[in-house]
């Protein structure tokens, strides 16, 4: 019997953090993903001079670059 109880009472609990949990998130104050997606791409589009993915590395700067050349003889 007292199995039972304790999983009740270990379920009731889960129940209330769960319902806690649901309380919490409502009352969050959501941004609209239309406006955080356009702060995005501002973002995006003022700093893109600086983005080594769309600009590359110079090879002067680029650490992992090989050293010498590979050669077969």
């Amino acid at each position: 019997m007292s199995g039972k109880m304790g999983s009740r009472s270990n379920s009731v609990i889960q129940a209330q953090k769960l319902v806690d949990q649901l309380r919490i998130e409502a009352t969050m104050e959501r941004v609209k993903i239309s406006l955080t997606a356009a702060d995005l791409v501002q973002y995006c589009q003022e700093h893109r001079r600086s983005d080594p993915l769309l600009t590359g590395i110079a090879a002067s700067a680029n650490p992992f670059k090989d050293k010498k050349t590979c050669v077969l003889l």
